[in-house]
């Protein structure tokens, strides 16, 4: 569904037609991901169009780059230690 709503705004029937799933199931999703930050939801008549909203990845980057950096330094820690292991035998 974010991959569909990187490329265009879209209302919530446009984007369940692209899905076999119920109309229900689809606003599930749509509501995790609007309460998630992913997206923004918009009333035009009785139509509800969603737009991809860049906030929600930019604080989900920072989450995903504070762990990148906790387990790349750990990786390396252990790769000097089985180094430092390797030359002792």
């Amino acid at each position: 569904m974010m991959q569909l709503l990187s490329r265009d705004t879209m209302t919530i029937n446009a984007l369940a037609e692209n899905f076999d799933m119920s109309r229900p199931a689809v606003s599930k999703h749509i509501k995790i991901m609007y309460n998630a930050g992913f997206i923004t939801i918009r009333d035009i008549g009785r139509e509800r169009y969603c737009t991809l909203k860049q906030d929600g990845f930019n604080e989900l980057q920072q989450f995903i780059d504070y762990f990148d950096k906790f387990w790349l330094n750990k990786l390396k820690k252990l790769e000097a230690l089985l180094n430092n292991k390797t030359k002792k035998n």
